[in-house]
């Protein structure tokens, strides 16, 4: 078993990878990835504003997006996002509540 401070540098290397892995994907649409495993971009943000606020660490949303998006949302969005189809946007409805 590793020792506190080993855990917490395995979780945020693990928490960079992913950062960095879906900025490389930027195919893959936040509405397929809600559809397939429940969390987004966005909510990956969220939660890094979050664990910041719990932190006292003043993060605001746009700033938790451009960490996660590696870059300003708005650009990502006009760059990279497909406009959702019929089929995506039922599944989405039907699978997720909140």
């Amino acid at each position: 078993m590793t020792d506190k401070q080993t855990e917490l540098e395995l979780e945020a290397a693990a928490f960079r990878r992913l950062v960095a892995h879906l900025q490389e994907r930027t195919d893959v649409q936040n509405i397929d990835m809600m559809n397939l495993a429940g969390f987004c971009r966005n909510c990956l943000s969220r939660w890094y504003r979050e664990a910041a606020d719990e932190a006292g660490i003043a993060i605001d949303q746009d700033a938790a997006k451009t960490r996660v998006y590696g870059m300003p949302y708005d650009e990502w969005k006009a760059k990279y996002q497909t406009e959702a189809t019929p089929e995506q946007l039922e599944k989405l409805k039907s699978s997720h509540t909140h």
